[in-house]
């Protein structure tokens, strides 16, 4: 497996860990269709958890295959990243876009930040998902 494909599950590992216990966080305050305001300490606590999953990950992973960590991405490489953002960059947008269109029809502020910050997480979810398929299914 190379190492992109292992820092992309590893990512992917570590945005779902952080980011489903928030997301239920989110719900579990929410009053009907009334959502929280963001909580800087709820943000950075998710956030602390997301860095440490992803540097413990990407230690144990560049420790079994040093020489594959520094290694430049060949052709077929570049063109997985490219297409993987590319999707991911749509998504986000989308969302955003979205979520901007939501707050024109219902002004709410907390509503903005979530669909924002989901659009983010999804897209993210996105890259790393498409790079697995694009490793495991030799596609490209």
């Amino acid at each position: 497996m190379p190492f992109q494909e292992k820092s992309a599950w590893i990512m992917l590992l570590a945005l779902l860990l952080s980011g489903i216990p928030y997301i239920s966080n989110i719900v579990t305050l929410s009053h009907g269709a009334q959502l929280p305001p963001p909580n800087i300490q709820q943000l950075v606590y998710y956030t602390i958890i997301l860095i440490l999953i992803a540097v413990i990950g990407h230690i144990i992973i560049t420790a079994f295959s040093a020489k594959d960590a520094n290694a430049k991405l060949d052709e077929r490489e570049r063109r997985i990243f490219d297409r993987a953002g590319k999707l991911a960059g749509y998504v986000f947008g989308f969302g955003s876009v979205g979520s901007l269109i939501f707050y024109l029809f219902f002004a709410d502020g907390n509503l903005l930040f979530y669909g924002v910050l989901g659009s983010l997480i999804i897209g993210q979810l996105v890259e790393y998902i498409t790079k697995i398929y694009f490793y495991r299914w030799n596609i490209l």
